[in-house]
């Protein structure tokens, strides 16, 4: 079976990761959902940057950039071997002093121009409801057409599973 690796953990994997990029602050809770489809199918690592903590992502300044550079290194570890799955789901809770989804929407446009560039693997799942969605599939689709869309976080994860081989 493969390892579930979250902050702040660096484990020692072979074989591809898979990163389970979206919103948190202001989402529901999906990672779990992705967690027991992906398990389900295959024992691939999974890379959730997600905490048990309810900070509500209220860090102090260095538990802040441990969190980053974790996320930053996970994403290039599945970049380069495995598959960056996006799952942007509908905003959740509404927080006046942060726009909704914002790092996963920087995330997002890089996932696209490494795909473009370096054919990195990634699968977008895009839930109905979430701001700004017909722009994202627009673009996406135009841009960088072979990327999978899906509307469901089963679909998504399961595309993301197939595209693993």
């Amino acid at each position: 079976m493969g390892k579930l690796v979250t902050p702040l953990s660096y484990e020692d994997l072979s074989g591809p990761l898979i990163f389970l990029a979206g919103p948190i602050q202001g989402a529901p809770a999906w990672h779990g959902d992705a967690i027991a489809i992906l398990r389900a199918g295959s024992g691939v690592h999974i890379a959730s940057p997600a905490r048990s903590d309810s900070t509500g992502g209220a860090y102090p300044e260095d538990v802040y950039k441990e969190q980053v550079a974790w996320e930053h290194y996970h994403l290039e570890r599945a970049a380069n071997d495995g598959i960056l799955l996006f799952w942007l789901a509908r905003e959740f809770r509404h927080q006046c002093d942060r726009a909704y989804a914002q790092t996963t929407r920087f995330e997002l446009g890089e996932a696209v121009t490494l795909h473009r560039w370096r054919d990195t693997r990634v699968v977008v799942g895009i839930e109905q409801g979430f701001s700004n969605a017909r722009y994202l599939r627009t673009t996406i689709s135009r841009k960088a057409p072979s990327i999978p869309l899906c509307s469901t976080l089963q679909q998504t994860c399961e595309t993301a599973l197939k595209l693993l081989g």
